[in-house]
């Protein structure tokens, strides 16, 4: 089937589950035009397919997209379209109406008649005035904090479910989440896994001479890394051995550093940046084990499905983490890991104590939870799963 697939920006190395997701449908035969409102910027190196890379067509800048714009609705859009553009003129989000021109024009062109957009942001509300514009059906998958404390935005989360054809989510936690909040859309939310190529990563081997502690996400309150360094203290004082690396950057790096530094933990604790994936792979089999200490944060924002989770298990490490969003999904308490209360030091500490001293119990966690990995998060059956999505409602979309 041919469709299309919109982002605000394409490849990003926060987002590889996008990347890998758009991978394997074409692997599996979709014919997909893939649209970015940005360009990367200030991304580390990654292995990017080149052939996938080529396919993006980048929007021009504001300046240039505007005037491209305007000479489009003279030429060849309808009314209707030219006078929601002039009526909305330069109030907010002013810009997603034009890209929704610029973009739903060449759909058209093409044949296309689905768009899908990660994430309920620029490219969901783009995605969302090319089917006013266009009669182009969209769909998209709705994250984290797009669900958990979504922003007041004029096309909101509400105006999104109530226009878009299909409503996908990673978690069973999140899809009832939103079925509870919109009723009447209930039949358009589905969940669709995470999926991941197991093959892609490799197998730790636990034959480190020191344990060696894992972290991979965004700094930002609701990863709870503050919880870890502190968990790392009361490990210290046990007069454990062990290194804990946390992969990832964001705006709380000085605040992080700062309590490392408090809490003499630099021969301990590194925060070693954004790092590109295949260096994520390596030291993933280089662990002992994985945790991420989630939260919910101030605004309720909260992890849904953490993809950094799924490759952990599937680099076979056992994983401590809390019992927030949709993670229970993920780690079986006492089987592939560890499940706590979030925000709980002392119960963190005593969870990664038992598998950094214990490595049986280490190598039989880990060995569950890659059979879990196989079993519900290989990337080919969540890719076929879309599939079948969006056939099933462009399908009904020819009908109508």
């Amino acid at each position: 089937m041919a469709l299309a697939y919109l982002f605000e920006r394409f490849p990003a190395f926060s987002q590889t589950f996008c990347y890998r997701e758009v991978a394997e449908l074409l692997r599996q035969g979709a014919k997909i035009d893939i649209y970015a409102l940005r360009r990367p910027e200030g991304e580390p190196p990654q292995d990017w397919d080149k052939d996938i890379v080529d396919r993006v067509h980048y929007l021009p800048e504001e300046r240039p997209l505007v005037d491209k714009v305007e000479r489009m609705l003279r030429r060849r859009s309808a009314p209707v379209v030219r006078d929601t553009v002039a009526n909305w003129g330069r109030k907010t989000d002013f810009l997603r109406l034009q890209q929704a021109v610029y973009v739903g024009l060449r759909l058209q062109d093409a044949g296309i008649r689905h768009v899908h957009a990660h994430f309920a942001g620029m490219a969901a509300r783009t995605a969302y005035w090319i089917e006013k514009f266009f009669k182009i059906g969209f769909s998209f998958t709705a994250h984290a904090n797009d669900i958990f404390a979504p922003r007041p935005f004029e096309i909101g989360l509400d105006k999104l479910i109530d226009s878009g054809r299909l409503i996908v989510t990673e978690s069973d936690y999140a899809a009832d989440f939103l079925r509870e909040r919109f009723l009447t859309k209930a039949g358009r939310i589905h969940r669709v896994y995470n999926g991941l190529d197991l093959a892609a990563f490799r197998r730790a081997d636990f034959t480190a001479e020191m344990p060696n502690i894992i972290s991979v996400g965004r700094l930002i309150e609701k990863k709870g890394f503050r919880y870890l360094i502190e968990a790392c203290r009361s490990l210290k004082e046990r007069g454990r051995s062990f290194r804990c690396e946390i992969i990832g950057d964001g705006p709380l790096e000085p605040e992080l550093r700062a309590q490392i530094h408090e809490l003499a933990l630099g021969d301990r604790v590194a925060l070693l940046g954004a790092q590109p994936q295949h260096e994520i792979v390596n030291r993933l089999a280089a662990a002992t084990l994985f945790v991420l200490p989630s939260v919910i944060d101030a605004d309720g924002g909260m992890d849904n499905l953490p993809s950094v989770i799924i490759e952990a298990m599937a680099s076979s490490l056992p994983v401590v983490s809390t019992r927030v969003g949709g993670i229970p999904e993920l780690v079986v308490d006492q089987s592939t890991g560890f499940l706590l209360p979030a925000g709980e030091v002392s119960a963190l500490t005593d969870a990664i104590d038992k598998v950094i001293v214990d490595l049986s119990l280490a190598r039989r966690l880990a060995e569950s939870g890659y059979e879990r990995a196989r079993e519900r998060f290989a990337i080919e059956k969540s890719a076929a799963q879309l599939l079948e999505l969006f056939s099933r409602f462009t399908e009904a979309d020819a009908r109508n």
